[in-house]
């Protein structure tokens, strides 16, 4: 590996454990995606001999009802130490070559992976918003070391069990994201500052606070990235109106939506206004509050105007660049310039190398700092 850098692997049932090194060696790339809407995936690239301990580990596997090799990845750079990904083996395969040895493939999910296989459908909540429905699902996980870092909606309203009694639709998974997807939030779990443990995070994007260190391009010898490309879509934006019934007059009024969204705050000063006005069906049945709730949610999808994509070289960059955090740019112009969202990075180590690919992302043009610190 990479000096200044150190890879540690764990493979097991239950609780994994560290690898010899001989199987680290044998382990010949490695593929980490982390992204804002999740799951986190890893792929691993081994070259084995017929006497390798992975032949017989990964056959533990095979006819589980759900994963039961646990793996967990962990970089150590410049002495510090960062969990990429705490997941479940879901896929492995292998590939004979001509000298005897062979290419096995292990591909996985991180632990959300086993909140999607048994149904809950019907299971009552009796007067409990959302976000105490996201906590009490996520209490069953706690043995596999999640920690629920749950954020109250806007609205945040105890349903009154006389006149309706929430009930889970589908997998606890797929029941969260739902939630999530209501009231505008992402859902992702994100490995620990230990191994073994995982924060569960059901919440707005995180686009505030302290950025991590700048990317920057055209800064001779300061130059950090790769690559970097930017795009603005002036179209992508969208105005959304929900309409709500009026419970004694039984009218369908529209409800007011301005411009100003706590679930995208500006990280550009120049925001497009939206070109398109949509309707949003079946917000009659929802409160006045509520329908709002989902009409800031249906509007901060489409309020990022301003992409980027690039890679950068982790060793020149001095540290992992995180997803779901902010990060500056610099040296890109006055329009693109500032501070992102990071929606998504994929980490890919191999032999020499340990590089990263990001997505970035924000509401509008032109820098809302005046000045990016190095």
């Amino acid at each position: 590996m990479l000096k200044g850098m150190h890879l540690t692997l764990m493979i097991g049932p239950a609780v994994p454990r560290p690898v010899p090194s001989d199987v680290i060696e044998a382990l010949r790339r490695v593929e980490v995606t982390s992204s804002e809407r999740g799951p986190d995936a890893f792929r691993l690239e081994f070259s084995i001999g017929p006497r390798s301990p992975l032949q017989s580990l990964f056959l533990l596997s095979g006819g589980a009802p759900i994963p039961a090799i646990r793996v967990m990845l962990m970089v150590t750079l410049n002495g510090s130490p960062q969990v990429l990904i705490d997941g479940f083996m879901t896929d492995h395969q292998m590939q004979p070559e001509a000298d005897g040895r062979s290419t096995l493939v292990v591909t996985g999910e991180d632990l959300t992976v086993i909140m999607g296989y048994k149904q809950f459908s019907g299971l009552p909540f009796p007067a409990m918003p959302s976000f105490l429905r996201v906590s009490f699902i996520l209490a069953k996980y706690a043995a596999l070391g999640i920690q629920p870092r749950v954020v109250p909606t806007l609205s945040s309203i105890f349903p009154n069990p006389l006149d309706k009694i929430p009930r889970q639709e589908g997998t606890d998974l797929e029941y969260i994201r739902l939630l999530a997807e209501r009231a505008g939030y992402v859902f992702y779990l994100e490995p620990g500052n230990s191994p073994g443990s995982s924060i569960a995070y059901w919440g707005p994007a995180v686009r505030s606070g302290a950025p991590q260190p700048p990317l920057s391009a055209n800064h001779d010898a300061d130059t950090n990235v790769e690559s970097i490309r930017f795009s603005f879509n002036n179209e992508r934006k969208v105005m959304p109106v929900a309409w709500v019934q009026e419970p004694f007059s039984k009218m369908t009024l529209p409800v007011p939506l301005g411009d100003i969204n706590p679930l995208s705050p500006r990280l550009g000063q120049l925001i497009p206004v939206p070109k398109q006005v949509r309707a949003l069906r079946e917000t009659a049945k929802f409160s006045l509050v509520e329908a709002a709730e989902l009409a800031l949610a249906a509007a901060s999808k489409t309020s990022q105007v301003v992409t980027a994509q690039g890679s950068l070289d982790v060793l020149r960059y001095g540290r992992i660049l995180a997803a779901r955090r902010l990060v500056s740019v610099r040296g890109a112009g006055n329009a693109y310039n500032g501070l992102y969202y990071v929606e998504r990075v994929t980490h890919r180590i191999a032999s020499g190398e340990y590089k990263q690919d990001f997505e970035l992302s924000r509401n509008g043009l032109v820098t809302t700092v005046n000045r990016v610190s190095a």
